[in-house]
């Protein structure tokens, strides 16, 4: 199986940093966008379509829901990538407006390392990784762990 293509869409460096690194540990291919017209520009230079889209609500330009909205409409009729919002918003009326605009599954910010990582691989529907990340939650440990518990060293 190839590596499948993630494009994370968040204003914040910091936080397309951390989603670049968890999910690139996990085996992912990923690219960034700062908003969500820089997103769609993405999108429409790319041959394939990404596999999966991870989104922050609040942005300028074009906010999350606004991107989400964009994205569906563009691809009407055709197979569609999902879609992870993971944002600061944690009212339930946050993940609603999230999945009426199309999102397949809502994160709150900070999301854990293991709880992203399970998320993305349900939604890619990468059985292996979705154990692992699975396991790792059950034993209270993420790849970061993971990591130093291989190497003695933290990340």
């Amino acid at each position: 199986m190839s590596a499948k293509n993630i494009l994370v869409v968040d204003d914040a460096a910091t936080i397309r940093m951390y989603h670049r690194k968890m999910l690139g540990d996990a085996g992912w291919i990923i690219d960034e966008a700062v908003n969500g017209m820089e997103a769609l520009e993405k999108i429409a230079q790319r041959e394939q379509p990404f596999d999966l889209y991870v989104s922050d609500i609040n942005m300028p330009r074009m906010d999350g829901y606004a991107f989400v909205k964009a994205l569906r409409a563009r691809t009407e009729g055709t197979l569609q990538a999902p879609v992870l919002m993971v944002s600061t918003e944690a009212q339930s009326h946050d993940a609603e407006a999230a999945f009426a605009a199309g999102a397949n599954a809502y994160l709150v910010k900070p999301a854990r390392s293991a709880e992203l990582v399970l998320t993305v691989a349900l939604l890619l529907g990468d059985r292996q990784r979705a154990l692992r990340a699975a396991a790792d939650i059950a034993r209270g440990q993420g790849p970061a762990q993971r990591a130093k518990a291989a190497t003695g060293r933290s990340l």
